[in-house]
């Protein structure tokens, strides 16, 4: 009998691009909810030394949206386990509001980056974004949560930080249903916006909101 092969776990080749950068230490940002009506926009960075015995504990690391929300939360475990550092950067609705969304996703990526503290010899990269406020040279990648295990690593963080933030939005402002779709515009959320009005949490700056408002 044939015998079946397995497909090697995601997280495998994630972990060898980031080796076949060559220095110690791989820092990669990436945010969640940049696209969301309500709550903050969370960034990430997680500094990874690629070649560190025990990253094998990160083989099956995925972008998080590929992730079930179980799997997100025991990974997020691993990643603060064997990170050299995790920073993490909140930008609530009021601020994306003020300064607009793109202002508030590079500069929260940004800050991310600034707060792992990486040697000078470490590379950075940023899932699919240049940062002109970020003094270090660093690599925009496209599909980078898809391709670098540090920054898989810090969409898990990003994602799983964000979602207990919406959890206690959800609890403060119950009828949005912000625990089920994390603020995004999902068809439910949408007709209790049209029902209740928006709320605190919502980023009025945005088009659906500033109408219903």
């Amino acid at each position: 009998m044939a015998r079946v092969r397995r497909a090697a776990p995601a997280g495998r080749a994630l972990i060898e691009h980031d080796r076949a950068l060559g220095p110690v230490l791989v820092a990669g940002a990436d945010e969640a909810g940049r696209g969301a009506l309500a709550g903050p926009l969370v960034a990430a960075a997680v500094l990874l030394r690629p070649g560190a015995a025990g990253l094998e504990r990160l083989e099956r690391l995925d972008d998080s949206k590929r992730l079930r929300p179980a799997l997100r939360d025991e990974l997020e475990q691993e990643v603060r386990a064997v990170a050299e550092a995790v920073a993490v950067c909140v930008v609530a609705a009021a601020a994306i509001d003020e300064i607009g969304i793109q202002a508030a996703n590079l500069t929260a990526l940004s800050r991310a980056l600034d707060g792992l503290a990486a040697p000078p010899d470490a590379v950075l990269l940023v899932d699919g974004f240049a940062l002109p406020m970020q003094g270090r040279p660093h690599r925009a990648l496209v599909k980078g949560d898809a391709t670098s295990a540090a920054i898989a690593a810090a969409s898990v963080i990003a994602k799983t930080t964000r979602d207990r933030v919406m959890e206690r939005l959800d609890a403060a402002a119950p009828g949005y249903g912000f625990a089920e779709h994390a603020g995004y515009g999902t068809a439910r959320h949408r007709a209790a916006i049209a029902q209740l009005g928006p709320c605190a949490a919502h980023r009025r700056s945005f088009a659906p909101i500033s109408r219903a408002a």
